[in-house]
């Protein structure tokens, strides 16, 4: 386990905005987080004491209001997923679909999600990592609050099993073409595409509003997907 001190976050790449969130939002932070909500501790999880049982694990980082990551627990109840995201009225939406749906196979934590991965998920201990559609803070200045940087894409690696899977979209170009030269950077990772080249977009994907948003302004969506050597 490593310490705060080792892993350093004097710069965040997100800002907490506070947010409208609604009545049954609140509701859903009270009564459901204790059944779906993991609190953030500076102890490596373990799966039968998160999940009840040992089954292939999906990490997205930064899900938004969730649609992609609850229509991937229906569609995939054998394995299970775990959330981050630091925005309330996203996770109170999130907790809402989880209980419409009766899942059981998601699990969520609101913190800095470097910080989580730095000191709560073990090595190894994921098979798949989303990160969909991350803020490209495009002015130049904001740049050094990019999440993807080569100390992160490193420890992202390293909690992937062995061919474990690391997919990430964009629709803004330069950001598309940094993560991709982060990442290729990294010895442990294999792009699954050909060298420096963007991957398809998965079809399991389920549109955010984060995409439909780009999508709506003429944007093109940049895929890429990466493999743990």
């Amino acid at each position: 386990m490593s310490s705060a001190s080792e892993h350093p976050r004097a710069i965040r790449s997100f800002v907490t905005r506070a947010g409208r969130i609604t009545a049954a939002q609140q509701r859903a932070l009270a009564e459901l987080w204790p059944k779906f909500g993991l609190e953030f501790r500076a102890a490596p999880l373990e799966a039968r004491a998160v999940f009840g049982r040992e089954a292939p694990r999906t990490l997205e980082i930064g899900f938004g209001n969730g649609e992609n990551l609850v229509a991937l627990a229906a569609g995939e109840l054998q394995r299970d997923f775990l959330g981050i995201e630091v925005h309330r009225p996203g996770v109170g939406r999130l907790l809402l679909a989880l209980e419409a749906r009766s899942l059981n196979n998601v699990r969520l934590i609101c913190h800095d999600a470097v910080e989580v991965l730095a000191q709560q998920l073990p090595p190894q201990w994921l098979d798949e990592i989303l990160i969909l559609f991350p803020d490209p803070w495009p002015k130049k200045r904001h740049h050094k609050r990019r999440l993807i940087q080569r100390p992160f894409a490193e420890t992202l690696a390293s909690r992937l099993v062995a061919g474990g899977r690391l997919r990430l979209a964009t629709d803004w170009k330069p950001y598309a073409q940094e993560m991709l030269a982060t990442l290729s950077a990294v010895p442990t990772l294999r792009n699954e595409a050909a060298p420096g080249t963007f991957a398809p977009r998965p079809a399991q994907r389920a549109p955010t509003r984060f995409e439909r948003r780009g999508e709506s302004l003429g944007h093109e969506v940049w895929d890429l997907a990466f493999r743990r050597l």
